[in-house]
């Protein structure tokens, strides 16, 4: 942030000072988030459950204070290492994006800003601090998808995130008004005093709201509301996709490591509040809703990137069916599931989104997969390392961290007694989330090139960022595995064991080979239908030309927009009209009508002033005056007239006593 703060005040040239300064910033954000993360894991190698708090007050009122605070433990210390990891990676690769923008400049004062506000939301301590770091990722991302301001489409998708947004976080913001109403307190911990500990919690669970809800519960969901905006869940997924508008290390800021996954640590960060009055192998309404929201997200929104065109569309729905997972394996099997996928993910979606724009910058700007074709020919670093992101984000078995993460939300759903629905729900979204990453591979690396000009390969500062992502997005699968489940044991606080055992269980092989036929079915139909094909531009899609019903509403995004378009939109746009009607004829009549009536009294004012009170006093004054005329008359100066008088006084005066004195 301070970062960010300085950078704004360069001039425009000063573009290598300001790149140096926003990795060298993040930089060392991550040496402190490696050292925190160090602390913490070190004492829980010991057999201790860290969380460091600093809390203090920011201010009072009356008898009452608002703190803030900071905190440090296992979930804040790996989304810590997470953030600053994968943004220094696309920090680097930026700096060869967009080394020919003219705002290059402004471009890493936003990043670095976007960027310290998803750090302030992970290590905020109280809820009252994280909205405000969430709001300036809110902020930011309006900036950034609406960087090239010059293009309507930016501007508009920029406008459109930042209200759909704003509509959660309406929710959000009464959750946490409700919170500190009833607890007094919106630090999560305090010494026992904290929100999300014991007292408080039992005390919102006998709190009742209603609906058979509990207040736990309710503030639980309109946390929900806040975290499905940011996250792109059912129904405020509709700005995630075109937040494509952005430049694609935006995108791939966006859809990794900052606001989207910003939801889903949300969630996990309040999970007690969630959880709170469960019955063993039970769930409650907060989290039924959650895993329900998700469960449908991730089949909507990978129903709909299957006939997508532009390649950052369809890594954007896929973003948004991969959140839905997250959702479930929060509201399925708790932080640990939920938040081994968004980790993973973190790393192969960045990995796919820079892959993109490395596509993108090496096809001159192109972003319809059917104009490109035949780039692992000359592409090859990107071809390669792409791949390992789409197997990754399919699940592809055993190599790849996706298997890994997305088999444990499965496993999950599998093993759930209170709910068995969702279960369905993802195995279908992960047999199409294998389908249309194939067709989006074979259209855009293999067969012809169907561009105009000749592609070319991506300079070293953006191939080397994708080259190490690559790698973690195999890596870290091994963290997670059954046989050694070390992540789930850091987050959770238990002592980590290698067990092989667990990975040979017949309920997990059973698992892991229905999980391995679905991907491989996705696999062979995007295969069977694209496979080396490479249809020309103005061919149509096969599925298109088989099934054009249900081509159609996919490619229109099931109409969602539209129905927002005819229902919510037109309802507002009505609204702005009634609102217009009352301003001009009613309360504008109701002004008019004061102003006319203000008119009138000042007219009778100035008659009354210049007849009444002015002709009263000018006659006054022209009484007075022709009074002052007579006396001055008689004080000529001359001596002879002022004796005359004084003779006449005399002579009266005489006459006066004389007549007095008579008996």
């Amino acid at each position: 942030m301070v970062a960010s703060g300085i950078i704004a005040l360069l001039k425009q040239p000063r573009r290598k000072f300001a790149s140096t300064l926003a990795i060298g910033s993040l930089g060392f954000s991550l040496l402190l988030s490696l050292a925190a993360f160090a602390y913490v894991l070190s004492g829980w190698a010991h057999g201790a459950a860290v969380r460091e708090t600093v809390n203090f007050t920011w201010l009072h009122f009356g008898a009452t204070s608002v703190d803030l605070g900071w905190v440090i433990d296992p979930l804040a210390a790996v989304m810590l290492v997470m953030v600053s990891f994968v943004g220094l990676l696309i920090f680097i690769y930026s700096v060869g994006y967009m080394a020919h923008d003219e705002n290059f400049t402004r471009f890493f004062c936003f990043m670095s800003l976007f960027a310290g506000a998803m750090l302030g939301v992970v290590i905020s301590n109280s809820l009252l601090l994280l909205f405000m770091c969430w709001e300036i990722v809110g902020l930011t991302s309006y900036l950034l998808i609406g960087f090239w301001y010059q293009k309507p489409s930016a501007a508009a998708a920029a406008k459109k995130a930042f209200i759909t947004t704003r509509v959660g976080d309406i929710f959000f913001f009464l959750g946490i008004v409700w919170l500190f109403s009833s607890t007094g307190t919106l630090l999560f911990y305090n010494n026992g005093t904290g929100s999300l500990e014991p007292i408080a919690l039992a005390n919102l669970l006998t709190q009742h709201a209603g609906l058979g809800l509990s207040a736990a519960g309710a503030i639980g969901l309109l946390i929900f509301a806040g975290a499905a905006g940011k996250s792109g869940q059912l129904p405020l997924h509709v700005w995630l996709p075109d937040a494509m508008e952005g430049p694609t290390p935006v995108s791939a800021l966006i859809h990794a490591a900052t606001m989207v996954a910003a939801g889903v640590y949300l969630v996990a960060r309040v999970y007690p509040l969630m959880q709170i009055g469960a019955q063993p192998g039970g769930t409650t309404v907060a989290l039924t809703v959650v895993t329900w929201v998700g469960a449908a997200t991730a089949v909507f929104a990978a129903l709909i990137a299957v006939a997508q065109n532009d390649i950052k569309r369809i890594l954007a729905y896929s973003t948004v069916s991969q959140l839905g997972y997250m959702m479930a394996g929060l509201g399925l099997g708790g932080v640990a599931v939920g938040m081994f996928h968004l980790i993973t993910h973190a790393f192969f979606k960045a990995l796919l989104f820079l892959g993109a724009g490395s596509v993108i910058h090496g096809c001159h700007e192109e972003q319809d997969i059917r104009r490109m074709g035949g780039l692992k020919v000359n592409m090859p670093l990107t071809f390669i390392t792409y791949a390992i992101g789409m197997l990754a984000l399919c699940g592809f078995p055993i190599f790849f961290s996706g298997f890994w993460s997305k088999d444990g939300i499965l496993e999950a759903a599998q093993h759930s007694t209170a709910i068995k629905g969702p279960f369905y729900l993802l195995v279908f979204g992960a047999l199409l989330t294998a389908f249309y990453m194939t067709r989006q591979v074979c259209y855009v690396f293999l067969g012809y090139w169907r561009g105009h000009k000749p592609a070319h390969e991506s300079p070293s500062v953006m191939t080397t960022p994708l080259a190490i992502l690559a790698f973690f997005a195999m890596a870290l699968g091994l963290i997670g595995t059954p046989a050694w489940p070390w992540f789930h044991a850091f987050l959770e606080g238990r002592a980590a064991a290698f067990s092989f055992h667990n990975l040979v269980e017949p309920s997990f092989l059973l698992l892991m080979a229905t999980s391995t036929l679905v991907v491989f079915l996705g696999l062979g139909f995007g295969w069977r239908l694209y496979g080396n094909k490479s249809p020309k531009p103005e061919e149509p899609d096969v599925l298109e030309k088989s099934v054009p019903w249900i081509w159609a509403p996919l490619r229109d995004r099931l109409y969602v927009d539209e129905f927002y378009g005819v229902t919510v939109i037109a309802f507002y746009k009505w609204w702005a009209r009634v609102a217009d009607w009352l301003d001009r004829r009613v309360w504008g009549g109701i002004v008019a009508l004061v102003a006319w009536l203000f008119a009138l009294w000042a007219q009778l004012n100035r008659l009354l002033d210049i007849n009444w009170v002015d002709g009263g006093f000018d006659k006054t004054c022209d009484e007075i005056s022709s009074g002052g005329g007579l006396l001055a008359s008689l004080q000529n100066g001359r001596v002879q007239n002022y004796l005359r008088i004084l003779a006449v006084a005399v002579i009266a005066l005489a006459v006066i006593l004389f007549w007095s004195s008579r008996p």
